[in-house]
This record gives structure tokens, sequence and C-alpha cells, in this order.
């Protein structure tokens, strides 16, 4: 496949020009011009980089990727380097930053409902960012701790759990990575608990006090799937792999 026509296509899968975001979505560093294999990851970290170049991959496709709003523009360092082993090797990358959040297959947020067992049912918070629905029958409910243990055994990672831990939880709003300040619109809409990946110290005051509580279950822990859900759906693509690696991120 043609890198141009790679690009054209997972910015129109993605819906990339309609989000704003804090940071460019897309095609970041271009390389080789055909693409045959693709290597999938959370973050654009250097052992991403160096597994692809190790592994004869044409791209890589992130979550997080470069060039955030704010950053110090200067190529040194570990961006010289990083930045170094893509045009070193001609190796592209793509990344999507809220684009795969908000998908309402691929992304984050829906291959986290999908491994969890919820049930979707509306959008809350900025650009439709959140998620809001049900927990999986046949249990209709179940305590915010038992919830709170549920997601420490699916994701493999034990989550943190602020507020009233025996609360009874119908209605369960998420928002994959470092949403914790959609918190509060997560209550406005009814959720009888929020999960997310990160807390930030306010966050646990909020719990307490509002009765609704809140559940950090991990950044990349929260976030593996959807870079996991487009290597799968990549590989169904005529002339094209495209492999998943999860590396491994304790927070």
């Amino acid at each position: 496949m043609q890198l141009s026509e790679l690009r054209d296509y997972l910015d129109t899968l993605l819906d990339a020009p309609r989000l704003k975001d804090y940071c460019p979505n897309g095609l970041q560093v271009e390389g080789r011009a055909e693409v045959a294999r693709v290597l999938c990851g959370v973050t654009a970290s250097q052992a991403l980089l160096d597994h692809a170049v190790a592994g004869g991959y044409d791209a890589v496709f992130v979550h997080h990727g470069y060039f955030w709003k704010g950053e110090d523009g200067r190529i040194c360092g570990i961006r010289r380097q990083r930045l170094r082993t893509l045009l070193a090797n001609d190796v592209s990358l793509f990344a999507y930053h809220l684009p795969l959040d908000v998908h309402p297959e691929l992304g984050n947020n829906a291959q986290l409902a999908q491994v969890m067992g919820w049930q979707a049912e509306g959008r809350f918070a900025d650009q439709d960012l959140g998620w809001i629905g049900r927990v999986a029958p046949p249990q209709g409910a179940v305590g915010a701790s038992v919830l709170a243990r549920e997601i420490a055994h699916r994701l493999g990672r034990l989550p943190l759990l602020v507020g009233d831990g025996e609360r009874v939880v119908r209605r369960v709003a998420w928002c994959t990575g470092g949403a914790q300040g959609y918190f509060e619109q997560a209550i406005l809409a009814g959720a009888d608990v929020f999960v997310s990946g990160e807390i930030s110290e306010q966050t646990v005051h909020l719990a307490r006090e509002s009765g609704v509580p809140y559940i950090a279950a991990g950044h990349h822990a929260t976030e593996r799937y959807g870079a996991r859900a487009i290597a799968a759906h990549l590989s169904a693509l005529p002339g094209l792999t495209a492999d998943f690696v999860d590396l491994d991120n304790p927070v």
C-alpha cells in the first residue's frame, strides 16, 4: 500500500479533522513510500521505535505521538534520538490522539466497554469524549468495590477506588486516559461511578463529597485497546500486515 493511501484511509476512518486536539493527528513523520507492515502501540517511545526497526516495520501507529501543544519544539536529547530512529530507518509515524479515543467501534472508550462488557447508552463532556452506559447483565447492578475488582481482573492492573465503595452502580461513565477533569460532568450525566485512567488531588474530594466513587484504572491500562483494534483492522486490508505490541507501563 502507498503511504499516501494509508494516510488518507486512516484520516477518513478516524475522522481526524473533526476534533480539536492538543497535537497534530495523522502522519507525523514521513518514511518510505510503500507500506506493507505496521506496528501499533500506545506511545511512540524509544522502545517501541526500536521494536519497529528490529522487526522490519515500515510504519508505526500510536495513540500518543509527538509535537504536543506547549512543548519545547527544539530537536534535542530524547526527541532527537526518537526522530533520528524514524528518519534514519525510513519509518513513518502515525499518531491519533482524541480521534482514537472517540471512534465508535475501534476507539479506546468503545474497546474498554467491550473488554468490560459495559453497554454504552450515550456521550457527555467536550466533543462527546465521555461515554456513559450500564454495567453488563446479568448483574444489572454491582457495588463500586466489586466493579473495581472486576476492572483489576480484566485489565490486569489494580485500580485505585476513592469514595463510597458500597455505592450501587447501575450507570457507569468512563473516559480512558487522563480524563479526571470530566468527573463533574459525569456526575451531572447521572453516573453512579466514573472510571478513567489517572487521578488528581482534587478528584478525591469530589468523590467523597458527591457520593459518586471514582476509579483510576491506569492511563496505559485503559488505552491499550484502541491501538490493538486498529492493528486487527489494518491486517484485514489487502497487502497490509499490522501487529500490536503492549510494552510494559505501570501507570
